[in-house]
C-alpha cells in the first residue's frame, strides 16, 4: 500500500522550472532515498509535500490526504525536517522540544515513546540554548521535534549535513529503527554509504525524474553522477621546507572545560593539510585562534609569520577563510561580492576588475555575474565562496568543512580548485566529515577529546591503525572519546 504518491507534479520559479511532471509512489513503512545533484528539485518537492508550496500542475497525496485540497490533515501526519537549522537558537532543548509538542496539541510526555531512543541521548542538556549544541547534537534535538506529535510520515531533508561520521551512522541506526513505529521516511542525502541504507531510491536531475529503483541500481545506472573518477593525488610536488603554520602547547579553555587541550603541530608551505575530528572535538575552536577570532588560554602559534596572541590584525591579511556557516552576501551579486571581499583585502580597483573577469571565466559563471548569490545552488556558492576567499592569494586559506551538503561531482570539483591553489603555493588548511576528502590531503591530524590523537599521510594513518581506509581510522579513534559531542 502507497503512502506517498506524485502524478506528473510540476512546480516552477517564474522561468526556472524545479519540477517537471515528476512521477513516483512510496510505500507505507518504506526508508526511501531522494537524491540528485545541487539544485535537482529536491528541496522544491519536500516543500511541495509539506504543503508550504503549491504545484502549478499534477498532484500529490501523503497519508491518503491531497497536499492542496486536505493540508491541514497533511500537516499533521507528516513531521519534517528541513535542510537548513530548524529550530530556535535562543531556546534550550527542552523549550524547543515543547514549542513543537505545543504546535500539535500533544506534549513531550505524550510523544516520548516515539523519541526515546534519540532525545534520551541529548536529554540531560535539556536546559541548554540549542545554538550552543554541537552538529550532531543539533540534528538529534531537530529530529526529535520533528517526531514528537508521533507523524505517520518523516520528510528529511539531507538531516546529517555537518555532522561527523561516526553520529551520521548513530543517527541513520536511529531512523531505520523507526520503521518498528510504522513511520514512512523519506530522506535525502548526499553521503553513498547513508543512501544505501534506503529501500528505494528515487533520483532527481534538473527537476526531473531520471529512475527509481534499489540503491545498487540507481548508483550503477548513474556511477557518473555518483561516483565520478577519483582524483589522482600523490603529493604536491610544490611543498617548500618551511613552515607557515607553528603550533606549541595551545590550550583553550572555557572555565574548566578544555575545548582544545595542549595541542602542537606545523604545517608547510603549499601543504594540503586535514584537520580532522568528531563534532565537540575541538576543530572549529582551534581554527578560530588561528584566524585571530579567538584569543588562545596558553600556549604559543604564529600563522603567516606573525604571533596568532598579539598580531591578529597581521594574520588576517594574509589568510582566506571560509566559513561553513557564512561566506557570501545572498542578497549580493556574485560580482558584488567579489568586489566586497577583494576591497576588504585591499586590492586595488584595477586589480579587482581585471581578476574578476579572469575568475568568472575559469569558474565559466560570466553569465551569472549580475546574478544574486541566493539564486545559485549550493555546490556553485561554494566554488564561487573558495574563489573569493583566495582571490587576493593569501599565503593560507582556511577552509572550514567547505563542502558540507555537496554532490560528488561537485565535490570532485571543489577538490581541483583546491589543488590549483596548492600548486601555486597557497596552504589549505582544511576541516571535512567526508573521509574520501581525507584521502585527497597531504597529512592529516585527528583531533579527540581536544587534543590530537594522530598525524601522518593518509597511507601512514591506516598502516599505523591497521585499517582499510580512513573512514575507519575516524571511526576507531572517534570511538574513543569520552566528553560528549556537545
Amino acid at each position: 500500500m502507497n503512502c506517498i504518491e506524485i502524478k506528473d507534479l510540476s512546480k516552477s520559479y517564474g522561468p526556472v522550472t524545479a519540477l517537471h511532471r515528476v512521477s513516483f509512489d512510496v510505500e507505507r513503512g518504506e526508508v526511501f532515498g531522494l537524491i540528485g545533484p545541487d539544485g535537482a528539485g529536491k528541496t522544491t518537492l519536500y516543500r511541495l509535500l509539506c504543503t508550504l508550496l503549491l504545484p502549478d500542475t499534477g498532484s500529490a497525496t501523503v497519508d491518503g490526504y491531497d497536499v492542496v485540497s486536505q493540508m491541514d490533515k497533511v500537516r499533521r501526519c507528516i513531521g519534517y525536517m528541513p535542510g537548513r537549522f530548524s529550530l530556535y537558537q535562543d531556546l534550550t532543548v527542552q523549550e524547543n522540544l515543547e514549542f513543537f509538542a505545543t504546535l500539535f496539541g500533544t506534549t513531550i510526555d505524550e510523544g516520548y515513546d516515539t523519541i526515546r531512543a534519540i532525545y534520551s541521548q541529548i536529554e540531560r542538556f535539556r536546559n541548554r540554548k540549542a545554538g550552543a549544541l554541537s552538529g550532531g547534537m543539533k540534528q538529534k534535538l531537530a529530529l526529535s521535534c520533528a517526531l514528537v506529535h508521533k507523524p505517520s510520515v518523516l520528510l528529511l531533508d539531507e538531516p546529517t549535513t555537518g555532522v561527523d561520521p561516526v553520529s551520521r551512522k548513530e543517527l541513520w541506526q536511529m531512523l531505520l529503527s523507526l520503521k518498528e513505529h510504522g513511520i514512512t521516511i523519506v530522506a535525502s542525502t548526499p553521503y553513498l554509504d547513508e543512501v544505501r541504507c534506503c529501500e528505494r531510491v528515487a533520483f532527481l536531475d534538473q527537476g526531473r525524474l531520471q529512475g527509481v529503483g534499489t540503491p545498487a541500481h540507481i548508483l550503477e545506472r548513474f556511477a557518473s553522477v555518483f561516483n565520478p573518477p577519483g582524483i589522482n593525488h600523490s603529493g604536491n610536488g610544490e611543498i617548500a621546507s618551511d613552515n607557515v603554520i607553528e603550533v606549541e602547547h595551545l590550550v583553550k579553555a572555557f572555565g574548566d572545560f578544555h575545548a582544545v587541550d595542549d595541542i602542537s603541530f606545523a604545517v608547510r608551505r603549499g601543504e594540503i593539510f586535514g584537520f580532522l575530528g568528531a563534532n565537540g572535538a575541538g576543530k572549529t575552536t582551534a581554527m578560530h585562534m588561528l584566524t585571530g577570532l579567538n584569543q588562545p588560554t596558553g600556549g604559543t602559534g604564529r600563522v603567516a609569520g606573525f604571533d596568532i596572541r598579539t598580531e591578529h590584525e597581521q594574520i588576517k591579511r594574509h589568510i582566506g577563510y571560509m566559513s561553513q556557516r557564512f561566506s557570501l552576501y545572498d542578497d549580493l551579486t556574485v560580482a558584488e561580492n567579489i568586489r566586497l571581499f577583494a576591497g576588504i583585502y585591499g586590492m586595488s580597483d584595477d586589480d579587482i576588475e581585471r581578476k574578476t573577469d579572469e575568475l568568472l571565466e575559469k569558474l565559466d559563471f560570466a553569465a551569472h555575474k549580475h546574478h544574486l548569490v541566493a539564486s545559485l545552488p549550493l555546490g556553485w556558492k561554494q566554488k564561487l565562496a573558495f574563489s573569493v576567499s583566495i582571490f587576493h592569494e593569501p599565503d593560507i586559506v582556511f577552509l572550514d568543512e567547505p563542502t558540507g551538503g555537496v554532490d560528488p561531482a561537485t565535490r570532485r570539483q571543489f577538490w581541483e580548485l583546491i589543488y590549483d591553489a596548492a600548486a601555486r603555493g597557497i596552504t589549505v588548511f582544511v576541516t571535512t566529515h567526508y573521509m574520501d576528502e581525507a584521502e585527497y590531503c597531504d597529512r592529516i591530524s585527528i583531533m579527540v577529546d581536544g587534543k590530537i590523537k594522530a598525524m601522518g599521510t593518509p597511507a601512514e594513518l591506516k598502516q599505523e591503525f591497521n585499517q582499510p581506509d580512513m573512514d575507519h581510522v575516524f571511526t576507531h579513534l572517534a570511538r574513543q572519546a569520552t566528553r560528549s559531542s556537545d
